[in-house]
């Protein structure tokens, strides 16, 4: 009987520690499908967040090395530097990469340093609670913003691939969401695209998941996947923010 779909290689087989419903699973796939699909497991190397993915040293069967809460641009990049034929890839979370890590973000990404970037926006502090983040929407109720978030004291939700593709270095901006069929799998391809870039030596590529977080948004998991349809994609619209390749005609 034909094999139509499996478990892909660059996984391990440890069971995942995320809540029922969380999307970092099926993010987790598509990046090793697209380590599998390039063959390039490896030489591959991925940098693990201070968040919810704090243990994606144990779903990658690929090296991986742990990084202080924000640091996985410079850690990538120093990884990088230092061994050029390597594939290296941050996975951060919105309060690991858009908080305490904006800055080595936006430098890495200015620099373009040919690195591999997985930004997961699930609009709050998951691992630390449900505190308010700076991607939580206008009004949302977190634990910190128990009646809404208030622009007027909190300021506005950062747009990192708005905020990114300003810059003249990066090559790959760009937004997707998990949440329907359609939309994973044009994930699957920005995602893979963003480590084709790195393989071809084109620089800085960096693919924002918007993503869901029941336990922490107080819904049910099917709740959570229409929340992300009905208020984050409005927000956060999905779609390539910058492509110097396609630009130049490639």
């Amino acid at each position: 009987m034909a094999i139509v779909f499996e478990k892909p290689k660059s996984l391990t087989d440890a069971p995942l520690h995320y809540c029922p419903g969380c999307t970092h699973g099926i993010i987790h796939r598509l990046v090793a499908q697209a380590i599998d699909e390039l063959g390039i497991e490896g030489r591959t190397i991925g940098v693990a967040p201070v968040g919810c993915a704090v243990m994606a040293y144990n779903y990658f069967s690929c090296d991986m090395v742990e990084a202080a809460h924000g640091r996985a641009p410079a850690v990538a990049t120093g990884l990088k530097r230092s061994l050029p034929e390597n594939i290296i890839f941050t996975y951060q979370g919105d309060g690991d990469l858009a908080s305490i890590g904006m800055a080595e973000t936006v430098h890495s990404a200015t620099r373009n340093e040919n690195i591999t970037v997985i930004f997961v926006n699930n609009a709050i502090y998951g691992m630390t609670g449900g505190q308010m983040a700076p991607t939580s929407l206008p009004g949302q109720i977190t634990q910190t913003s128990p009646y809404g978030r208030d622009v007027k004291t909190a300021g506005y939700p950062i747009r990192i691939c708005e905020l990114l593709s300003t810059l003249d270095g990066p090559e790959y901006i760009a937004r997707v969401a998990v949440n329907n069929v359609k939309n994973v799998n044009q994930a699957r391809k920005a995602i893979k695209k963003a480590f084709e870039n790195q393989v071809n030596n084109k620089g800085f590529s960096l693919v924002e998941i918007v993503s869901s977080c029941p336990t922490n948004w107080g819904m049910t998991p099917i709740d959570a996947l229409k929340w992300i349809d009905e208020n984050m994609i409005p927000y956060y619209p999905l779609g390539v923010y910058k492509d110097r390749s396609a630009k130049e005609g490639e």
